[in-house]
């Protein structure tokens, strides 16, 4: 009985990820990277709720279930991509400000196809610190990529619980990988 459960939960595991096959996906008109098949846009009115912000995404793909997420922002910037080592020192300060508990995996500038941008890979906690509530602390698993190009910073983003990092990780260092710039 416990070698059948053990095969059971083999061949789920192998189902899930299973569906990590991964496609090209043009994003604009200047960027692609490959995302799973089964990863959809997610609407406009889901984008402003899932991710309220002055600097709306220029795109968010989601999985099926929702927990997964890939982002792409872009806004203006004065600076170049010859100031990413210093500008990794401010996006860092302002992870570190924004969770509770940050745990870097990745912290550095490093050159994926031919173009320089800062990769933050991390696990964060963001407990709730108000005193009327007892909601439980929130971790994620993320990896965060900044790049200039142009007059534009962009910025990519891939979010997930960390339950699910294990299963996640290499594929997400291979979509955050692929991504190209025209």
């Amino acid at each position: 009985m416990r070698y059948l459960a053990f095969l059971v939960i083999i061949l789920i595991a192998g189902v899930a990820l299973a569906d990590t096959k991964l496609k090209k996906t043009q994003i604009t008109k200047e960027v692609s990277l490959l995302l799973p098949r089964d990863f959809t846009p997610m609407p406009d009115d889901g984008i402003a709720r899932k991710y309220p912000a002055a600097n709306k995404p220029v795109a968010v793909y989601t999985s099926p279930n929702g927990q997964v997420d890939f982002s792409m922002t872009q806004k203006r910037s004065q600076f170049g991509a010859q100031d990413l080592h210093m500008l990794r020192e401010i996006y860092k300060a302002n992870l570190l400000e924004r969770f509770t508990k940050v745990d870097f995996i990745r912290d550095e500038v490093t050159n994926i196809n031919g173009r320089d941008y800062i990769v933050f890979e991390f696990v964060s906690v963001m407990a709730d610190e108000r005193k009327a509530t007892n909601l439980a602390p929130v971790q994620k698993y993320s990896i965060m990529q900044y790049t200039i190009q142009g007059n534009q910073l962009m910025v990519f983003s891939m979010h997930l619980p960390f339950v699910m990092k294990n299963d996640w990780q290499d594929p997400a260092r291979e979509i955050m990988g692929s991504i190209k710039i025209k």
